[in-house]
């Protein structure tokens, strides 16, 4: 799959990165691999497992970083398209939608110039990881319902960070969580959001596996903050411009999950195609008949037009404008999530019983590619966004 309005240099990066994963595609296990809590040197990311390290010193996880800071000096337009092709190759990278792409764009955005310091390089070499902890119970697609709460300690300026946090990638492999917190606005009194660097081994800090059906090295973590106490600096960027800096961090999350999706959508079909062009029943390879081939072209137009969203997307929001990006980030989720579901169901339908086999290795993305259209925001609230701010239709809540 090649698209016209790409660089020669985009071109050859997603060559590159294509070769590089299909080398490593079969000894990847479930496609993420980033290590696991027992390799990961409680905590200190200096042990990665194979293609997490060597993707990374080939600079593929930190191409999106400043390169004053160790990066590649590129924008969410590589990024995505590095986790495209990767994804593509059966060979994912989860923690790439939450390291580099949210908790380092906002770091390089909005932090100080010392968290710049000590994150950024150690996130774009891969030897340190980042999670990113906004859901909460009580409060998935409601954001304003956010209950963990940061106050100052009137007598040191430290923090203190109370709540609980669901759904969170990674934090068993991650040196510290970018947490979405409120604190109290002393002139209205209301909650407004900020996001803060929390350690893992910071004390009243916990996690708790959830235990998912879903198959990945990354798992799935409840957190605990009981009165986790933070330093002033812990606080990243301005506390009056919470709700943009944490735009800053999404919307590149609704890019790169459409990147996730639409890897792993033509890592399905090509699976089909192959299987298709190949198996005979009658006279013919079952390819042949239109019944089996035209819904897979259809699949196939589908995540091209959720790809071309999904590189507007990034055009916009490396090119500063936000307000667009927002609108084209979640469009281009929603259509790389309905193209991934509908290219992995086809595919399972077209080698039939061979589709559940783990030989093949479809089964899994059955429920995979259901992730894609559920976070990190749900189709329905997508809708939302588009009918109330693209087709100004009033709100039902």
């Amino acid at each position: 799959m090649t698209t016209l309005i790409e660089s020669d240099e985009h071109k050859a990066l997603r060559k590159a990165v294509s070769a590089f994963a299909k080398s490593h595609a079969h000894d990847t296990g479930s496609g993420a691999d980033t290590g696991s809590e027992a390799d990961s040197g409680a905590g200190s990311g200096s042990a990665r497992t194979g293609l997490w390290r060597e993707a990374a010193e080939l600079g593929y996880i930190g191409v999106n970083l400043p390169e004053e800071y160790g990066g590649g000096g590129g924008g969410i337009t590589e990024l995505s398209l590095v986790l495209e092709e990767l994804g593509a190759a059966g060979a994912p990278l989860l923690m790439m939608i939450v390291s580099p792409a949210i908790c380092g764009t906002v770091i390089a955005r909005f932090g100080t110039e010392a968290q710049k310091r000590e994150w950024l390089p150690a996130l774009a070499d891969g030897s340190r990881l980042m999670a990113f902890g906004i859901t909460e119970p009580d409060a998935g697609s409601n954001s304003h319902r956010i209950t963990t709460t940061a106050r100052r300690d009137p007598a040191s300026g430290d923090w203190l960070l109370t709540g609980r946090k669901v759904f969170v990638s990674g934090v068993d492999i991650a040196d510290a969580t970018l947490i979405v917190g409120r604190t109290e606005d002393a002139r209205t009194g209301s909650l407004k959001p900020c996001l803060f660097i929390v350690p893992r081994d910071a004390e009243g800090f916990s996690r708790r596996r959830i235990d998912m059906e879903l198959t990945s090295v990354e798992k799935q973590f409840e957190l605990v903050l009981d009165e986790v106490r933070l330093p002033a600096e812990a606080l990243v960027g301005d506390e009056d411009a919470g709700l943009l800096q944490l735009f800053a961090g999404l919307n590149p999350e609704r890019i790169m999950t459409a990147a996730f999706a639409i890897g792993m959508g033509r890592h399905a079909l090509s699976k089909a195609i192959e299987y298709a062009r190949d198996r005979t029943v009658w006279k013919s390879p079952i390819g042949a008949h239109q019944a089996i081939a035209h819904p897979l072209a259809q699949a196939h137009i589908d995540l091209e037009l959720a790809r071309l969203m999904m590189q507007k997307a990034a055009h916009l929001y490396d090119a500063g404008d936000d307000v667009g990006a927002g609108e084209a980030a979640n469009m281009a989720k929603y259509a790389a999530g309905e193209a991934c579901v509908k290219a992995v169901d086809q595919s399972v339908h077209t080698l039939g019983g061979n589709g559940l086999t783990r030989e093949f290795g479809l089964a899994k993305l059955i429920t995979a590619s259901r992730v894609a259209r559920i976070a990190p925001v749900s189709r329905e609230m997508i809708l939302n966004y588009v009918s109330h701010q693209t087709l100004g239709l009033p709100k039902s809540y």
